[in-house]
Order: C-alpha cells, then sequence, then structure tokens
C-alpha cells in the first residue's frame, strides 16, 4: 500500500535547545476517548494519551494488547470505532493516510524488491513532484545519514537485514514527516543487530527531533530507547511514563510482572503497614490496603541485597549495625549469565519459597556463594513492593 506524507517543518535537535525549552515541549499528538471493536472483540477500551514534540515513545505489551492497533489508528489504516486524535492543530481522525502527515517503519521493512535502493528511498519524493535533482540530492544525503552511502543500485535483497531496516527508515523520513512510527522494526534482526540499529535509531531520532513513536514487546528496547513508555494490557493504558518509573515504581501488578524480573509472594497486610509473607512480618514501600487484606508482595532479583551467614539483624539494638527485613536463606542453586550470577534461595521463613536473586559477580566471590551455602538476605523495604491480590 502507498503511503503518501505531507512535508513537516524542521524541527530543532534537542541538543541545540536550552534545557527550559526541551522541558516544556508542546503537545504533538493527542489521543482521546479512543475504542476500537472488531466484531464482538474490543481491541482498545477507552484509550487517551499526549505525545510531545520531538519525544520518542513506546508502546510496550505483550501480544494482542493492542499496541499495534493503536498505531494503526493513529497512521489511519485502521479507524477507530469512536474517539478522536489530533496532530499539531489538526483533527486527524477521519482522514485517510495519505493526508496525515507522517512516516512509517514496518517489521518486514516493506521495500519495493525490483526497485533500487535509491528509487526505494526517492519513491515518497517523486509523489510529491519535487525536482529531479532535489530528490536525488535528498536521497545522497538520506544515504549518508544511513551510514549505506554505497548502496545506492544495489536492490534490497542485496543487502541485509539490518541494512534494509535502515534503508526502510530513510524512506520514511525523506520528506521530513512530522511524526514517525515504527512498527516493531527491530524484531526480524538478530540480537547484536538489534542492539547496534537501536542506539543508531536513537541517535538519529535525537538528532532529527522528530517526534516517534515505536511498538515492541521488548522489555530492553522500550527501556534502552524510549523517553516515555506507555504499557498496554488488553486494550487499555496500564501506566505512562519514563523507562525509570515504569521500571522503579509500578503501578500495578501487571506492570511491574512484565517490566524485568520479579519474585511474587502471598502476603497478607499486618498492623503498622507491614506485610505478613508466611510467618514473618516485613516492612514494604506504602500500599493504602487494609489490614487483613490479601496481597502480593513484590520485589526484584536485583533488589535482593546478599549478606553473609550470621550478619546482624534487625532486632539487635540500635547502633548495632542492624539491617531491615534480613533472614536465613539456603543456597539451592547458582548458574553464571555473565554480568552477574542468578542464584535460587530457599527461605523457611518465606514458607520454603523459591526466591531468585541476582548477585554481582564480586559479591559472590566476597560471600563465597555457592549451591548449598547458609546466608542472609535483606528484602530492602523501598523496594518490597505490594498490589492487591487478583489487581
Amino acid at each position: 500500500m502507498r503511503h503518501e506524507r505531507l512535508a513537516g517543518a524542521q524541527a530543532i535537535p534537542p541538543e541545540t535547545m536550552p534545557m527550559d525549552a526541551q522541558v516544556a515541549k508542546n503537545d504533538y499528538l493527542t489521543i482521546a476517548g479512543l475504542w476500537k471493536n472488531f466484531g464482538d472483540f474490543t481491541a482498545l477500551r477507552d484509550v487517551s494519551l499526549t505525545v510531545r514534540e520531538g519525544e520518542f515513545v513506546c508502546f510496550l505489551g505483550p501480544s494482542g494488547c493492542g499496541k499495534t492497533t493503536l498505531l494503526r489508528a493513529i497512521a489511519g489504516l485502521d479507524l477507530q470505532t469512536r474517539g478522536e486524535i489530533r496532530q499539531g492543530d489538526r483533527d486527524i481522525s477521519t482522514l485517510p493516510p495519505s493526508q496525515r502527515d507522517y512516516g512509517i517503519v514496518f517489521q518486514s521493512y516493506a521495500l519495493f524488491p525490483n526497485l533500487t535502493i535509491e528509487k526505494n528511498i526517492a519513491f515518497g519524493l517523486e509523489n510529491t513532484r519535487r525536482p529531479k535533482a532535489e530528490i536525488a540530492a535528498r536521497v545522497t544525503e538520506l544515504l549518508q545519514l544511513v551510514g549505506l552511502p554505497a548502496q545506492a543500485k544495489k536492490y534490497p535483497a542485496q543487502l541485509s537485514g539490518g541494512q534494509q531496516q535502515r534503508i526502510a527508515l530513510a524512506r520514511a523520513i525523506a520528506i521530513n514527516p512530522g511524526l514517525l512510527l515504527l512498527d516493531e522494526p527491530l524484531s526480524a534482526l538478530d540480537a547484536k543487530v538489534r542492539v547496534h540499529l537501536r542506539h543508531e535509531i536513537k541517535e538519529l531520532q535525537r538528532k532529527l527531533g522528530v517526534t516517534t513513536i515505536m511498538v515492541t514487546h521488548d522489555q530492553e528496547e522500550a527501556l534502552s530507547m524510549a523517553d516515555r513508555i506507555v504499557v498496554m494490557n488488553h486494550g487499555v493504558i496500564e501506566q505512562v511514563g519514563t523507562p525509570t518509573e515504569v521500571y522503579r515504581h509500578p503501578q500495578t501488578l501487571f506492570v511491574a510482572d512484565f517490566i524485568g524480573e520479579t519474585n511474587k509472594l502471598p502476603a497478607k497486610v499486618a498492623e503498622g503497614g507491614k506485610i505478613a509473607v508466611g510467618d514473618t512480618e516485613f516492612r514494604c514501600g506504602r500500599h493504602g490496603l487494609a489490614v487483613g487484606a490479601e496481597a502480593v508482595a513484590v520485589i526484584r532479583p536485583v533488589d535482593i541485597i546478599p549478606h553473609g551467614a550470621g550478619a546482624p539483624s534487625e532486632d539487635m539494638p540500635a547502633g548495632t549495625g542492624g539491617h531491615e527485613n534480613l533472614i536465613d536463606a539456603h543456597v539451592e542453586d547458582i548458574e553464571f549469565l555473565g554480568a552477574f550470577w542468578r542464584v535460587r534461595l530457599s527461605a523457611a521463613r518465606l514458607g520454603d519459597r523459591i526466591l531468585v536473586a541476582d548477585f554481582s559477580i564480586n559479591a559472590v566471590r566476597r560471600l563465597n556463594i555457592a549451591p548449598g551455602v547458609d546466608m542472609q538476605i535483606e528484602l530492602p523495604q523501598e523496594r518490597l513492593l505490594v498490589y492487591p491480590k487478583g489487581a
């Protein structure tokens, strides 16, 4: 399908803006009360979102959560059942794709196999009836921009997957669109190429200053590339925030469980805002649940702190070096993962449930952590998060 885009004004690169201008960016894309039904199935349920000018936003979630449907609604490829979409000062809710100001890169690249690379990039420019000399100069500029100046006369089949994706990106930004849409652009590439290309895409987006929305199911991709992440589940937005916010301060159990690794422990709310797991009470983060309520306690493997056997406990007198939430644990298994060791621990005070902890190489060496060893671990209060059961 052919997609023409209207030329957008060239954005000022973020690095040339004063800091206060970067903070005070204008809202560029506004989505209000968006619903999308496919027969009896509701793919999007009352979705509202604002994307700021020059921002890189990732739609993140499991398969079937509605992220691609939302992207296609923004592009006009699947019109919403109801709701409004505004881009800048234009209501684009019912406009066809050809009248919307965007460039798009698909997972499958969607390059024309019978056209050379330069012809692929020039396709959208030719549809604007620009002079041939101007088109040729723009194509040369874009090939330089994506680091493939020598590939102009080749065909897509002669390029690697990573090179094809760069050409697809060059074609999408050829006419300076106001909005760049990326539909899982890296998912078909191998791991090393993905890591390299995501850095290049982010640097290119910063240089151009183009407002960008990317769909992905890869948590690491979203955390490393996005200014803000939109976490979706079952057609609704669970949380919107910076990578740090959604990772360190997940607002729901789904977000906590989906973003990164977690340990989940059944718990009950005790007096004083504490929680009881097994026969032990723990201090935890603020939760607002009533005493006696069933809950789920969550802690990430990286947040568990290792101590040697016999570390001073929290019950020792003040000033003697006590630690909060300190319990005995037994090392069941240990796995080397390059940058850290993943350790499986059992703890009688947790009802012999298995905890997974990620310890640094230095900590494992210093504390002689190995299968069969008894040790103590600390569950830091501020990192022990609590959510209602069944939420």
